[in-house]
């Protein structure tokens, strides 16, 4: 094998290794909200990273896990929810990131659960500069799918690989 096809298959490695790592920190969203663990949820996000959900712009790992610790939130997981984001599909930029999926919020009631939401989710994610095989939220955009524009080019964005 020559220099350059290793160098090849380490570099493919190494992309598949990091879209991977997304998908998995995704992924572990909804359980870590779902528990009401605020500073795993919080460390998620970059220390300045944003979440913007709908008519709710949280700025900064305090703010976000100041809404998981909110009564709203205490109160959905109290009563019994559900948090399921994915699969996402990712695009790596280097040590920029971005990844999109939809995600349901399940909420339990008497006769079993329903659907409360369904959304749009864009994540715009950097490599961690402390662990270089860590990634983590710069920005995330939550909007309601509910036919208005600004959700489906949340969706068109983020599968195009387009950073925000």
């Amino acid at each position: 094998m020559n220099d350059h096809r290793l160098a090849d298959l380490e570099q493919r490695l190494r992309r598949i290794e990091d879209e991977r790592a997304i998908e998995r920190m995704i992924a572990s969203y909804g359980p870590l909200v779902d528990a009401g663990d605020a500073e795993a949820v919080a460390a998620l996000w970059q220390a300045d990273g944003v979440y913007d959900v709908e008519d709710w712009l949280m700025a900064g790992r305090a703010d976000i896990a100041a809404m998981v610790r909110s009564r709203g939130h205490q109160d959905l997981i109290d009563r019994g929810c559900v948090h399921f984001l994915g699969p996402a599909v990712v695009t790596v930029h280097g040590d920029q990131a971005v990844a999109v999926c939809d995600s349901t919020l399940l909420v339990k009631h008497e006769s079993g659960y329903r659907v409360a939401r369904g959304g749009a989710n864009y994540f715009h994610l950097q490599r961690s500069p402390e662990a270089p095989d860590q990634w983590q939220i710069v920005k995330r955009i939550t909007r309601r799918l509910d036919g208005a524009p600004d959700a489906r080019s949340l969706l068109v964005d983020g599968i195009a690989g387009r950073i925000r």
